[in-house]
């Protein structure tokens, strides 16, 4: 029986996190760096062997790979200490039952269940967010420290801690009692994806389609499990509006497309639809979350016909409200502010407010390059210039790079 066209490495990307959840429940949350490494082994033999000699069932082939390379790893392990605690997990799980043929399950439920899992009670939420980013989401290090704004090493360090912690915990695997638990770093993942999948560490390509429709997909889930949830709605809408500005995002020849120059009859009208319907039905009597108050900023822009016709004032307030409500600690929401500031009450008070961020935030990506486009519409060529060069140096993101340069050049 042929797997069909289906099969390949969209697909590998959606199984794996069901295939590590599956691995994780079996063999426990000590186990978990060796469950990881089985289930790349996995996919690396079904990326060699599917091509001509597609599974029936995908997902079982998978996990039984992934479960034979698990105990290859175990057996192979003479260095570790707890070598015969391995081996006895071998021969009991966690479940009370032999490590046999897959069975009937969710893979909705394994994916959701899995992000919970790695969203570990017994470690810091920081850590939480960074395993969980690189076990389910499949980001490497280097991606995470991009969305997270922080050094490489200091994320691998965090990795590195966290899986040593799971295994300081040996077989304990605390299941969540519902989909609200551990709901905060959940969200926070599903955000660093979709930051990641909009804007992607290396620029190449600029957009990541198959991380933002497996994002979308987990909210879906989410908030079908949590409807009432103000913050799950506003995520789930914030990534509706924000894909559906995908088709405009880049030009022709590849070229990326700002928001004030987007073609907006090209925008998922049907994602825009689903996503201010959203939150207008949320936002009554909801209380303001980070998540819902960005998803009403992305629905004002949503709403305009175009750069002109947005309702500045109201997107400057937003971003008031969410300054106060994430403590002012997200030096991103307030450039997001200044350059709403500079609709509002014009180029020359944006400019005051960015001098202000950069001395306490010298390195804030993006800085340099707001700087620039503000300096090049008051008409202040050649320190714009000077800014497009800094901005470009500053951007490992191949894509705005060339956007930079090309900005460059038109002055």
């Amino acid at each position: 029986m042929s797997a069909g066209p289906g099969v390949g490495e969209d697909l590998l990307r959606d199984l794996a996190p069901q295939v590590l959840a599956r691995l994780v429940r079996t063999y426990g949350t000590g186990q978990f760096d060796v469950c990881e490494d089985a289930v790349q082994d996995a996919l690396l033999a079904a990326y060699r062997q599917w091509p001509a000699e597609p599974p029936a069932d995908p997902l079982a082939w998978l996990v039984t790979t992934a479960r034979r390379r698990y105990v290859d790893r175990v057996r192979a392990d003479s260095r570790r200490r707890d070598r015969e605690a391995r081996e006895a997990l071998l021969a009991e799980p966690l479940g009370g039952s032999p490590a046999g043929p897959e069975t009937a399950g969710s893979p909705a439920d394994d994916s959701l269940l899995l992000l919970q899992l790695c969203c570990h009670p017994a470690l810091p939420r920081t850590a939480q967010v960074a395993l969980t980013l690189r076990a389910v989401a499949g980001l490497s290090t280097a991606q995470i420290a991009n969305v997270q704004q922080l050094p490489e090493a200091t994320v691998a360090q965090r990795i590195t801690r966290a899986k040593r912690r799971l295994a300081e915990l040996g077989g304990d695997l605390p299941r969540p009692r519902d989909a609200a638990e551990r709901l905060g770093p959940v969200l926070d993942v599903l955000y660093a994806m979709l930051t990641e999948a909009h804007h992607t560490t290396s620029g190449t390509p600029a957009r990541d389609t198959d991380l933002a429709a497996e994002a979308i997909h987990l909210a879906r889930l989410l908030h079908q499990a949590l409807p009432s949830d103000p913050e799950v709605a506003g995520l789930l809408a914030l990534m509706l509006l924000t894909e559906s500005r995908g088709p405009a995002r880049q030009a022709a020849d590849g070229a990326l497309v700002p928001l004030d120059e987007q073609d907006r009859t090209r925008w998922d009208q049907a994602l825009v639809r689903e996503g201010i319907r959203l939150v207008e039905a949320t936002v009554p009597g909801a209380a303001p979350g980070p998540y819902l108050l960005q998803a009403c900023v992305a629905a004002l822009h949503a709403e305009a016909p175009d750069t002109a016709s947005t309702d500045w004032s109201e997107i400057l307030a937003l971003y008031g409200v969410l300054e106060v409500v994430t403590g002012r600690q997200n030096p991103t929401i307030t450039l997001n502010r200044i350059v709403a500031e500079a609709q509002v009450h014009g180029d020359g008070a944006a400019l005051d407010s960015l001098a202000g961020l950069e001395r306490v935030h010298p390195g804030l990506p993006r800085l340099h390059a707001v700087r620039a486009h503000l300096l090049a519409r008051a008409g202040r060529k050649s320190e714009a210039a000077d800014a497009y060069r800094r901005a470009a140096r500053a951007t490992r993101n191949l894509a705005e790079r060339q956007y930079l340069q090309g900005r460059l050049r038109a002055l």
